[in-house]
């Protein structure tokens, strides 16, 4: 109803207090689909009539960008307890979306632990472990008795929702393991932490990059990953959520990146920080772009003669591009699954090429045909034969194909062989290769066969 009609919704919901209070008690995540909908003012208003801590559970359903344009609608002192009573990691994307003087003022507001958590995760980048993890992690000392262990476990429950993994600390707080609860159980009497743990569980440190968090959630199968300062000192962990989160971002981050828009901005992202983003790889673009434009100049004599290779020419590119756009995004996808190891990267590179020449053989048949069906009809018209002009046209399809799916390959290994993101702007140089040999590639074949 919201999406159809937010002003009913908001003037219904504005009127029925309790049944909104119910409904965000009883399902967040529905309660933030409906503020999602409504106008800014009007979805501030229902979030600040609900408790803090059902208020946080809404905003923590709601993507950080759009929750901190909602949130700055609100008195502080709502904001404030809400953010107190939310996890330390969502409440840190929250405020990093903030403007540095309300940040000031909230932080003044939050509980003084609220704060001292949040400025904590604040600290790290927010693609790494650090700017990932909760502070809220559960912890024993290694020298418990596995009995004493189960009664302080019993308490835990009671204070972290997440219970997933309990780790073990020696006494300067170093992680020294996890606990398997179910030799926690079938322990002997009198054993200790140190006799049933897990030694050495698979942590990460607090600039841990969030693609290497990911694959080693997956390659262990772990609900949660331990984050240890410096020291070896346990201060947080990374949840499952955090990390599908973090995959989740990665890929649209690839993406964006792979076409030369921000990869930190979005809808939300203010009008001059996302110019400041996208004008750089604009201005290359168009550098690139006349580099091409002058490989068509070398050749205009050609098109002056022949001009219908000026309305053929651009099938060439396009042809070219998609194909490469194909090699492109599996190359990238594979990159960032950590699937492309350095010894594999020529046999890669082979089987991307036999997948252009199958592709190009198959296209520049009918690339070929489908020319010289329209030569003959006059649809298009030409003063040579036309089987010369679809010959020239089917044999720079297949060529341009096969080129485009090598270059789609190579271009993101390249660009991590020099230590770059393998996504950043791939498209652009693509780009460039496929027109330039889609352009005037075609028409020096032309100019030698025509």
């Amino acid at each position: 109803m919201a999406q159809r009609d937010h002003t009913q919704v908001a003037d219904y919901l504005g009127a029925n207090r309790e049944e909104w209070g119910a409904l965000a008690e009883a399902s967040p995540s529905d309660a933030a689909d409906i503020l999602e909908q409504l106008e800014e003012e009007d979805a501030a208003e229902l979030l600040a009539e609900l408790p803090a801590d059902h208020a946080a559970e809404v905003l923590g359903e709601i993507a950080p960008e759009l929750a901190a344009e909602l949130i700055e609608q609100l008195p502080l002192f709502d904001l404030a307890a809400a953010l107190s009573e939310m996890p330390s990691e969502a409440a840190a994307d929250l405020i990093g979306e903030l403007d540095e003087e309300v940040t000031e003022d909230v932080f003044a507001a939050m509980t003084d632990e609220a704060e001292d958590e949040v400025r904590e995760i604040l600290l790290y980048p927010h693609d790494s472990a650090g700017g990932l993890m909760t502070t809220d992690v559960a912890s024993l000392p290694i020298g418990l008795t596995t009995g004493e262990a189960t009664e302080r476990i019993r308490q835990l429950h009671e204070q972290y929702e997440d219970l997933s993994y309990v780790y073990v600390v020696d006494d300067e707080a170093r992680l020294s393991g996890v606990i398997s609860f179910r030799d926690l159980v079938f322990s002997r009497p009198g054993s200790t932490l140190g006799d049933v743990m897990i030694p050495d569980p698979v942590a990460v440190g607090t600039l841990t990059d969030r693609e290497e968090v990911a694959e080693l959630a997956q390659r262990y199968h772990l609900f949660g990953v331990p984050v240890t300062d410096d020291r070896g000192r346990l201060v947080g962990m990374v949840t499952t959520d955090a990390v599908i989160e973090a995959v989740q971002d990665e890929a649209t981050e690839d993406f964006a990146a792979s076409v030369g828009a921000g990869v930190a901005e979005t809808v939300y992202t203010n009008v001059l920080e996302s110019f400041r983003m996208r004008v750089p790889w604009l201005a290359l673009n168009l550098a690139l772009a006349l580099m091409v434009a002058f490989v068509i100049e070398q050749q205009t004599g050609i098109i002056s003669s022949e001009p219908v290779l000026a309305a053929l020419m651009p099938v060439v590119a396009l042809l070219g591009g998609n194909g490469g756009q194909q090699s492109l995004a599996v190359m990238i996808r594979s990159l960032a699954s950590d699937d492309v190891p350095s010894a594999q990267v020529p046999g890669i590179l082979g089987r991307q090429a036999g997948i252009g020449a199958l592709n190009g053989a198959l296209l520049a048949a009918l690339a070929g045909l489908l020319s010289l069906g329209l030569l003959e009809s006059r649809i298009l018209g030409t003063s040579s034969e036309p089987f010369q002009v679809a010959g020239v046209v089917a044999i720079s399809v297949g060529l341009v194909l096969i080129i485009g799916a090598v270059a789609g390959s190579a271009i993101p290994v390249v660009l991590r062989r020099l230590g770059l993101d393998p996504a950043l702007a791939s498209s652009i140089f693509l780009t460039l290769i496929t027109d330039t040999v889609g352009f005037g590639g075609f028409l020096l074949l032309a100019s030698w066969l025509l």
